[in-house]
Order: C-alpha cells, then sequence, then structure tokens
C-alpha cells in the first residue's frame, strides 16, 4: 500500500461543509429556547446615568431583561489570560455589561432574552439609557499625552502595560555607518470569518450541568475560562465546536457575549441563544493590529546589518482581551530580527488603553507585524547604500549551518535554509532578467516593481514551561488518544480544534500511513469537551507540529502494543517482527505474517494475549514540544501601478515556503494561497477606521474592503524541506505564514515600482486614491 504522507488527497470535510450537513453553532434548535440580543452602547466613551429597561421587559415575547447590576456577582470579569513578565500590566476589570461607563462603541449595556429572536431585538428599542458622553481617544500615541480622556482609574495614562526585550545596542549603533529610521503603522483590520460568534447555552439544574456551543478556537480553554466566569465547576462545564466557520484568531478570546448566554440559561431555566449580526461582528469582535512603530536599524557600508531598536505603541482598545498582551510582546517582540544576524537588538513595547473595540491575536498576531518592519528596514537599508534589496538580505541571512541559532532576543531557532528559499524563488522569477525588464519598461512609462520578503516565523506554540515563563497563563501541550475498533477502523480523539483548515484529512493521513490502512478507516473527533480529555486548540500554526505531533506519538504506542500480540500469533520474539505496509512479517520469511486487522482483532478477542499484555488496542499521549517551530520561506511580488489612476495590479505572486515535510500538499497549497490574500488585503485594501468621537465610520462591508479572487494572479508556489529537528513528524507550521510574508512583498514591490517618483515609503493601505496623490504630488 503506497504511503498516504505527503499525498494531496482531497479535504474529507468538505462535502459535508459545503452540502449543508454541518452543524454550526446557529444550526443548533433546543426545546424552549429563548433568544438574547445585546443592548450596545452608541458612544465611544460616556456614564450611565440613568438605565430603565421596565418598557422592554413588558415588550410581547420578552422573558427578561438583563443590566450590568443584574448579572453583577454572578458572572465575573473577563479575564486576561496573558500577562508578560515584567511588564507591570494592569488588569482592569471588564464587566460582562457595563455598569457606570461605556469605554467603546458596542460595549455591552444590557440584555434582552426573548421568545423569538425578532422579539428580543425589538425590544433592544424599548430599552431607555441616559447617557453623559465624555471625550474619546481612538489614537493610541494620543492615549499617553498628559491630559487624554483617562479610560481606567486603575491605568493612569492610559498604559496598559511597558515591556521590553533585548540589549540596547548602543555601541553597534556609534559604531555604525549609516543608521535608518522609520515610523511604521499597522493599520487596524477587522476578522470577517465567514460565520460570525454565536453561543447556545443549555442549563440542567437538577445535575448542575451546562453544556454551551460555541464560535471557538480552543474548546478547553474556553471551558476553563467560562467555569471561572460563571462558577460552574468544569467537570460540570461542556463546550462544543466542531463545525467552526473559520476565526483567523478572533475566536480564540473568551468574550462578555458567551458569558452572558450562559447566565442566562442559568437563571432562566431555559435553553438561550445568541448570535452576532455582521454589524456585530464589525464593532465587537476582537480586532487586529493597530500599532505604531518607530524603528532603527544600524549597518556597514558593505550592507551588514550591526543593530536593531524597535520602539511599538499598541492599541489594546477598550480592555485587555484574552490573549492580547502577548501579541505585541512575546509573538511581536521576539521574532523582530527576522531570518537575519543581527548582533544585538532592542524592544520596548508599551500597551494603551482607547476608546475602541478590543484587539487581540489577528491571523499571525504578531509576527506579520514584526516581518513588515524589519523587510521594509531591509529594502529601506539596501536603499540608504545603493545596494540591490535581494543583496542586503542574502548578505545577512542566518547561514543554515549555523542552527539550531540562538536570537539576540533569546529565541533558539531550530532549523533553517534561508538562502534556498531565496535562490529557489529568484530562479522561479528570472530576478536577473526582470530588472532589465524592469528598466526596458521604465523607459515606456510603465511602472513595474518587485518587492521581495524572506521571513522566519514562530509557530507550533508551543513549550508550556516556556508558555508559563512568557506569561501565558496555561500550557502548550496538545493531547491525542488513537482508538482501534475490533473491525480494523480507528477513531482519533485531539484536542487540537480545527475550524476550516482541514486537519480532519491531515490527522487521518497521519494515522493511515503509520498503519498502513486505508485513510478513509481513520475518523478524527474534535471540538468537544466531553469526548475529548483537554487540548489547547487551533492558533498560532500548532495544530500540526503539537497536535499532530500528539496523534503520531498514540499511534506509534497502539503500534507497540500490537508488535507484542503480533509476535505472540506469530511464535517469535518482538525484535524478529517487522512492520511496513499493514502488515507484521518475521524478519526474511514473507510467508510468516499476520495483517494488522488480524491483530486488531485478537487485541480485542483477548483469546491468546501474552502474558502481561491487557486486552484492546487503545492508547493515548500528551505531546508537550521542547521548542517552537520556525517555518520560513521567501516570497516575491511583481506589481504594475498605473499613474493615472493609481491603480494596482498584481502581475506575478511567487512564494517559496519551507513548514518541513508536507503531509498533505494541496492542504498546504490552499493555507498558503488564503494566507497571501489576507495578506495583501492589508497591504492595499483594508484597513478600520476611527473618528475622533471614536465612531467606528468602516462599520460594513460598503466601508471595508476585502480581498477578491478576481484581483489576484494565479500564484507561483513551491517547497523547500528543512525538518523541524524536534517533533516526531519533523514539520513546521504553514497557516500564517502567507499572511506573514505578503504583506511587505506587496509594499516593497509598489515603492520599488514607484522610485522614479522619488518614494521610499508608503503607509498602508495603498489605495489607488493614495497612489494617485503620492504620483501626482511628486510630479508637481
Amino acid at each position: 500500500m503506497a504511503s498516504v504522507f505527503g499525498t494531496a488527497i482531497k479535504r474529507r470535510e468538505d462535502p459535508r461543509l459545503i452540502t449543508g450537513n454541518g452543524r454550526y453553532t446557529d444550526d443548533v434548535q433546543l426545546p424552549g429556547m429563548l433568544y438574547a440580543a445585546i443592548l450596545r452602547s452608541p458612544h465611544a466613551h460616556a456614564r450611565i446615568r440613568r438605565l430603565d429597561v421596565e418598557k422592554a421587559k413588558r415588550a410581547p415575547g420578552v422573558v427578561a431583561v438583563f443590566t450590568g447590576q443584574d448579572v453583577a456577582g454572578k458572572v465575573a470579569p473577563i479575564p486576561t489570560a496573558w500577562l508578560p513578565p515584567g511588564s507591570d500590566i494592569k488588569t482592569t476589570a471588564h464587566p460582562a455589561l457595563a455598569v457606570e461607563k461605556v469605554r467603546y462603541v458596542g460595549d455591552g449595556v444590557a440584555m434582552v432574552v426573548a421568545e423569538s429572536r425578532y422579539a428580543a431585538r425589538d425590544a433592544l428599542e424599548l430599552i431607555e439609557v441616559d447617557y453623559e458622553v465624555l471625550p474619546a481617544v481612538v489614537d493610541a500615541e494620543k492615549a499617553m499625552e498628559e491630559g487624554a480622556p483617562v479610560l481606567h482609574d486603575d491605568a493612569p495614562g492610559n498604559v496598559a502595560f511597558h515591556w521590553q526585550a533585548g540589549e540596547d545596542p548602543a555601541a553597534e549603533f556609534e559604531g555604525a555607518d549609516v543608521v535608518v529610521r522609520h515610523r511604521f503603522r499597522q493599520q487596524r483590520l477587522i476578522p470577517n470569518a465567514m460565520e460570525p460568534r454565536s453561543a447556545v447555552a443549555q442549563y440542567n439544574a437538577g445535575s448542575g450541568e451546562m453544556t454551551m456551543w460555541l464560535t471557538s478556537q480552543n474548546p478547553h480553554i474556553h471551558r476553563f475560562l467560562l467555569s471561572n466566569i460563571l462558577g460552574i465547576p468544569e467537570h460540570k462545564l461542556r463546550v462544543v465546536a466542531v463545525d467552526v466557520g473559520g476565526g483567523f484568531g478572533s475566536k480564540i478570546a473568551c468574550y462578555a457575549d458567551e458569558a452572558l448566554v450562559g447566565f442566562a440559561a442559568r437563571e432562566l431555566g431555559r435553553p438561550v441563544k445568541w448570535t452576532e449580526d455582521r454589524r456585530e461582528n464589525f464593532l465587537v469582535t476582537t480586532h487586529g493590529r493597530d500599532e505604531v512603530i518607530y524603528a532603527e536599524l544600524a549597518g556597514k557600508r558593505d550592507g551588514t546589518m550591526v543593530g536593531l531598536r524597535i520602539r511599538m505603541v499598541a492599541n489594546m482598545g477598550a480592555y485587555l482581551s484574552t490573549a492580547a498582551p502577548g501579541v505585541p510582546t512575546i509573538l511581536f517582540g521576539l521574532i523582530t530580527v527576522g531570518p537575519y544576524r543581527i548582533p544585538k537588538a532592542h524592544v520596548d513595547v508599551f500597551g494603551v488603553f482607547t476608546n475602541t473595540t478590543p484587539t487581540d491575536a489577528y491571523r499571525g498576531a504578531g509576527r506579520p507585524e514584526a516581518t513588515y518592519v524589519i523587510e521594509r528596514m531591509a529594502d529601506l537599508f539596501a536603499k540608504e547604500i545603493g545596494k540591490d534589496p535581494v543583496e542586503i538580505r542574502e548578505k545577512n541571512f542566518i547561514p543554515s549551518d549555523a542552527f539550531p541559532y540562538t536570537t539576540p532576543l533569546g529565541l533558539q531557532y531550530d532549523s533553517g535554509n534561508y538562502e534556498g528559499t531565496l535562490r529557489k524563488a529568484m530562479d522561479m522569477l528570472n530576478y536577473e532578467e526582470f530588472r532589465k525588464e524592469q528598466e526596458r519598461l521604465r523607459a515606456q512609462g510603465r511602472y513595474v516593481g518587485i518587492g521581495w520578503s524572506t521571513y522566519v516565523e514562530i509557530c507550533g506554540l508551543g513549550p508550556s514551561q516556556v508558555a508559563g515563563a512568557v506569561g501565558f497563563q496555561g500550557g502548550l501541550w496538545e493531547s491525542a488518544t488513537v482508538r482501534v475498533h475490533p473491525g480494523g477502523k480507528v477513531t482519533v480523539f485531539t484536542g487540537a480544534s480545527p475550524h476550516g483548515q482541514g486537519e480532519e484529512t491531515t490527522f487521518a493521513q497521519i494515522v493511515a500511513d503509520r498503519f498502513g490502512i486505508p485513510v478513509e478507516d481513520v475518523e478524527v473527533v474534535h471540538g468537544d469537551t466531553d469526548r475529548i480529555s483537554m487540548g489547547w486548540g487551533t492558533y498560532g500554526s500548532r495544530t500540526t507540529p503539537v497536535g499532530g505531533s500528539a496523534i503520531a506519538m498514540a499511534a506509534d504506542r497502539v503500534l507497540e502494543k500490537a508488535r507484542k500480540i503480533a509476535a505472540h500469533m506469530l511464535e517469535v520474539s518482538e525484535e524478529d517482527v517487522e512492520f511496513a505496509d499493514g502488515t507484521f512479517q518475521v524478519k526474511g520469511v514473507p510467508s510468516r505474517q499476520a495483517k494488522f486487522q488480524d491483530v486488531v482483532l485478537q487485541a480485542h478477542l483477548a483469546w491468546n494475549l501474552p502474558p502481561g499484555v491487557e486486552p484492546g488496542l487503545e492508547a493515548q499521549a500528551f505531546y508537550d514540544p521542547v521548542n517552537f517551530c520556525y517555518p520560513f520561506g521567501a516570497h516575491a511580488c511583481v506589481v504594475e501601478v498605473d499613474p493615472e489612476t493609481g491603480k494596482i495590479e498584481i502581475l506575478r505572486y511567487v512564494a517559496v515556503d519551507d513548514c518541513g515535510p508536507v503531509i498533505n500538499p494541496m492542504i498546504v497549497e490552499g493555507q498558503v494561497h488564503g494566507g497571501i490574500v489576507q495578506g495583501v488585503g492589508q497591504a492595499l485594501w483594508e484597513g478600520a477606521v476611527y473618528d475622533e468621537q471614536g465612531q467606528l465610520v468602516t462599520g460594513s462591508f460598503m466601508d471595508y474592503a476585502m480581498p477578491k479572487a478576481k484581483f489576484f494572479p494565479a500564484f507561483e508556489t513551491a517547497h523547500t524541506v528543512t525538518p523541524a529537528p524536534h517533533n516526531p513528524l519533523g514539520v513546521k507550521g504553514i497557516g500564517e505564514t502567507g499572511t506573514i510574508a505578503a504583506t511587505p512583498a506587496v509594499v516593497n514591490a509598489v515603492v520599488d515600482a514607484l522610485a522614479p517618483f522619488g518614494v521610499t515609503d508608503l503607509e498602508m493601505p495603498l489605495t489607488p486614491e493614495k497612489i494617485w496623490k503620492v504620483i501626482h504630488g511628486r510630479e508637481a
């Protein structure tokens, strides 16, 4: 039987999902179910003088109306789960419903529970709130200024935390030939998963047990947090999140809305459902990015980078969301040197409260920002000393024989071949010929540019010991159970919780390959805390490196036991038995063999097992990696800019990624494609905008542009293979690489195209209007 590891098998979950046979949270229908709707603050910053819900309570179909006073003492404040060490973090209280003040447009003020969704929403109109509107601040740098409106009394100056890493490269800067300085802005982005957030809660007063269906990327983490928020013991709280329509990081966080649904179900003794509409998604679901970054790069005239300083001001929004403090610190700060051998670096990060929606992880979470800064700085440095951007990258790459390599910020990169991916991408592009063609086109008045992005990513989160050291309030190991049924079919229970990435297929391939059985014989179960003992979820490209490794370990333990039984059946010692292609065979005697399924049956019949071997065939593994994984790659984008309209057209996009051995090429390619589109979206179109009063003026798809397929050429993708040395599969994550690499590649390409106009930098998103103004301003 041919190996299925490395085979482009079609995603097994797709027929279920695209034919309407999936079961998303909003599909859950329970007898006697009620529906919740939440009144959102229309003001970014205001004091609640009076809140009258009596008319709403008397509205047709309304069962109950709850205010912040009603839930106080019964619903604990929404916690923050990442406390970066040495950061003087202020975990200000985040009530599930505002009591005295609202702090952003969308802050929950009251909840109506009714017999229908429409009755609940209609009743919201009857709630009377008298607000004393307060001055608002939406810009993080302005929020730090003296005299700015203060959101929380226990966070003076609106500083949520200050965190630093590395050593100041003062001597390197003093001795440098060149110092390049620049201010970057990472605009705020709004995750828009296909499935909005939703929650359903059912409480059994007799047993004290609650079941919650959630749109969650990490059901066990949600269980842990909601257990504390609602005061329900973990063993009596079940969280189900099997089919989840995308998350991009926004479904990691534990939200007040989810806790309120659980509270209402317990108070009313009936199931309660809440599903956000797209407007609420824009207003309340956590946003991403929104940072201002000051970068200084010191170097030599020969192109050597010698020192890096980074100062970031991160907009955390009105409250610290679940994983938010870890994004600009650990996930951004520690990876800012990228794939380069920069001897010394220092990072300084301020997290700041503003009257905006809380920010949290968004695809890549910190690593796209870090890659953007170092890749733009590499181009600015190259421009300053008159060298080709590729030459700068090659000169400063950490060489492939230097791994494991410890960076000046304390990370130990596991393995890499950065020059290999760059060379491969250059060959695919025919780079030298492109530069000649570019000159010819410029002579014709055509503005074509190429941008490079060479990246290394921290992923496969991660070692639990390190998680504790960096302030994450949880472990990051993963669990798996592999259960072989008497007939030879297999069920895999994984603590990872995929939500559209194709891991049901990938995980089945891992087990089928190890057992030598058809991949159709393997079922994968995930997303249910009652069926899986424990798990830490899907984010940070950890599902296959950590969850997949746990599955491989459990499968190997099954095989270890099966080998004992096979040896007993074949009447030889274990050492004399070899296993390949689903068959145990006596070494050198092909006629003496036993099929995997025959051994499985004997394990369950237990008629004649070897002494000391228990019946059944099932194993569990808890895998805690010893290090993160560090995938890497080289992306290049070729664009043409129309100087008359400012329109940017992507002519070619080449991506060479290295995520170690590839389990399913089609799934990997699909994840790279999606990631690139998301990264290009930030570069060219996407961006949340608040006005000075804190109103989100990009609160719908009419105002917030999303990437569309018609804007892209066919992507040219390839891989190199550099295994991770520390996990059983050798794999690294791939889900975020495209998003991390694409944004700087596109911006570098546009800046390169506009070099004849003297353009050296542009602030994202690169809209046609902005480009037109830049071109014509330069012409003037």
